[in-house]
């Protein structure tokens, strides 16, 4: 991996750059944050940087929060053409057993054998959480339970939770049915961004089946804070959790919480955390789109250097008044070989804010590289050969700052 410096002077906006390193002016001291919720992140929809983290990455089971993905592969579904709003579902004996009225978990109380619209059982599964509509909308496209869960691990790992595994549609508990509060507000952003129309049902706040009306779980939804989704869970395993986003003043906040005591807890908590974020953060820009971010090499090039560039505005969130150390870097594998193509994604940007990740962003080549005279590519063999090991520890060098 190669290191690079970023070409840009940051002063003007507060910042002021060491060799790999921004440094933010103020001088007060970092904002903090306390939850009793074991396992919790926030993280900032429009940057996706990540505002507060606590054991963000320990493997948790999901509860009825696995809904969530349930409903991604089946917006995937509906996105790819396979399915639509009118597409039918029958309540097997199986579906009505396992997650019916009778089951004692949630349900939307679907009779056995009936056949129900696609966009009814949604809003069972989403605004419900019914089990008996999880599994009906998991037999009816994977013809099985299990086969279902095979696709939602599959979605999983093309949409980029990597720590997750899913066993059922529900968030039954299973041994192997483990998530992460990182993954799940991945998830959760991937479901606002790519299906922004269907994501309306995670909002509702009521829905009638069989003259049975029951309301969302979800009590967010309910308090003046701008919320409109996503999911709650809750069994033995897990404790009490919670996928949450709000909006206030163009801003979206995504919250995840797992692990407490009680609904009222994982409430307070996830309240408490959307609050503070709303509050305790500002907002400071560090290019445009499209602005030159920095320079990569390039092997065998016409050019040995290469500019980049991000195609949309590059923005990190920063506590009001805090003097926490803010690092960026420009990180690829090089040098990048010619030919290069303008607009090709070749690098990533990264910026922590103490030992946070807060912000990762594609970095795309700003110009075309063509192949190099013979000469040239003579030259850069040369230089690669007498001077790639220096080039290497000089890396490492600066992997830890």
């Amino acid at each position: 991996m190669r290191h690079v410096k970023i070409a840009q002077c940051l002063a003007a906006i507060g910042f002021a750059w060491g060799t790999l390193t921004l440094v933010w002016s103020q001088t007060a001291q970092a904002q903090s944050f306390q939850t009793t919720a074991p396992t919790a992140i926030l993280m900032d929809a429009g940057s996706h940087a990540v505002l507060f983290e606590k054991n963000a990455d320990e493997l948790t089971a999901p509860a009825s929060m696995a809904k969530t993905m349930t409903a991604e592969v089946v917006f995937n579904e509906i996105k790819s053409g396979r399915l639509n709003f009118d597409s039918e579902f029958m309540i097997s004996e199986n579906a009505w057993r396992k997650g019916g009225a009778g089951s004692g978990g949630s349900s939307m109380f679907a009779k056995v054998n009936t056949s129900i619209r696609l966009e009814d059982l949604l809003r069972g599964l989403i605004v419900q959480s019914g089990n008996d509509a999880a599994i009906a909308l998991a037999e009816g496209i994977a013809g099985t339970e299990e086969n279902f869960a095979r696709m939602m691990n599959e979605r999983a790992k093309q949409i980029g939770l990597t720590k997750s595994t899913f066993r059922n549609a529900t968030g039954y508990g299973h041994p192997e049915q483990k998530t992460t509060v990182r993954d799940l507000a991945k998830l959760a952003l991937h479901i606002i961004e790519t299906y922004p129309d269907l994501y309306k049902f995670f909002g509702e706040r009521e829905f009638t089946w069989n003259k049975i009306r029951q309301q969302n779980r979800n009590p967010l939804l309910f308090l003046d804070i701008g919320a409109d989704g996503l999911k709650t869970g809750n069994i033995d395993e897990s404790g009490y959790g919670l996928i949450g986003s709000a909006v206030q003043n163009d801003q979206r906040l995504i919250v995840v919480v797992n692990g407490l005591k009680s609904s009222k807890d994982r409430a307070m908590e996830s309240r408490k955390l959307l609050d503070w974020g709303f509050r305790a953060f500002e907002t400071r820009q560090l290019f445009d789109a499209d602005q030159v971010v920095g320079e990569a090499q390039v092997f065998g090039g016409s050019t040995r250097s290469l500019p980049l560039v991000s195609r949309k505005p590059i923005r990190v969130l920063v506590p009001r008044g805090d003097g926490e150390r803010v690092t960026a870097r420009i990180i690829y594998t090089g040098p990048l070989k010619a030919p290069i193509q303008k607009g090709a994604e070749v690098a990533r940007l990264q910026v922590n804010r103490g030992d946070m990740q807060a912000l990762e962003m594609p970095l795309y080549a700003n110009e075309d590289v063509q192949e190099g005279t013979l000469s040239q590519r003579a030259l850069d063999g040369l230089l690669e050969f007498s001077t790639g090991w220096v080039r290497r520890a000089f890396t490492s060098v600066f992997e830890g700052i």
